[in-house]
């Protein structure tokens, strides 16, 4: 059963045309997040480029590139200045970029940091146990740092830090079978960014997506947000073609 089984009895007009992702908004530790459902069932797929290789950076690009519905897509992963991943990226199958174990600056050299595996289930794994294990994943995404590992807060995070942003990130469930998306709407700290993943919703692992150029499109929910041009999205696209 679905974590958010319950909250989406009335369907909108357009949730009776295509399968919508659910999202639902909810409050953790004084502060607003929006929380979007997805199971390993649903066609999750990762993008970054068009047929001749330029980055999509858009949820409208990708919609096109795929030439089907688009019900939800967030911002999956850091990237440099040109937009291409940091870390680990597979998209179908091929390998862009390699995983990365050292440390370094910023978030994602914040250690542990993880990768988000999407294949016959959908799982967040830290970065070595990701490397030891070897999933067979049809995409993947790096990140980091992580949020929760096996059940703990990364071990740098503090209750009253002062670091606050607008942030999203990913936690899976323990079989593999679902996975929550989540976005701030306001700016937290990493801490409770964390929590709401292992307390409020109740999941395992989960991985820091970005702050800043956080970003959500869910048709459920009728949200679309806008900003820079991005590097990696996660996606999940609908059988009907869009409407135009």
């Amino acid at each position: 059963m679905r974590w958010l089984a319950g909250l989406f009895l009335l369907a909108t007009p357009a949730a009776a045309q295509f399968n919508e992702v659910p999202c639902e908004n909810i409050d953790h530790l004084g502060a607003s997040y929006t929380v979007c459902e997805v199971l390993a069932t649903d066609d999750i797929q990762l993008f970054l480029r068009d047929d001749d290789g330029a980055i999509l950076g858009s949820f409208s690009a990708v919609e096109n590139h795929a030439g089907r519905t688009l019900t939800f897509a967030m911002n999956a992963g850091m990237y440099h200045d040109d937009r291409d991943p940091v870390g680990h990226y597979i998209e179908d199958g091929v390998e862009e970029m390699r995983v990365i174990t050292s440390d370094g600056p910023g978030n994602f050299g914040l250690l542990p940091n993880g990768v988000l595996c999407i294949g016959d289930d959908v799982r967040v794994y830290e970065t070595l146990a990701y490397v030891d294990a070897q999933p067979a994943c049809d995409f993947a995404t790096q990140s980091g740092p992580m949020l929760v590992i096996d059940g703990a807060l990364h071990p740098r995070f503090i209750p009253d830090g002062t670091s606050k942003f607008i942030r999203n990130g990913v936690g899976t469930s323990a079989d593999g079978t679902r996975a929550v998306f989540a976005i701030s709407n306001e700016a937290v700290n990493f801490h409770d960014f964390a929590t709401l993943f292992r307390d409020r919703i109740g999941l395992p692992d989960a991985l820091y997506f970005d702050g800043k150029v956080s970003r959500m499109y869910a048709t459920s929910i009728n949200r679309s947000d806008f900003g820079w041009q991005l590097g990696p999205i996660v996606g999940v696209l609908d059988g009907a073609t869009p409407s135009n």
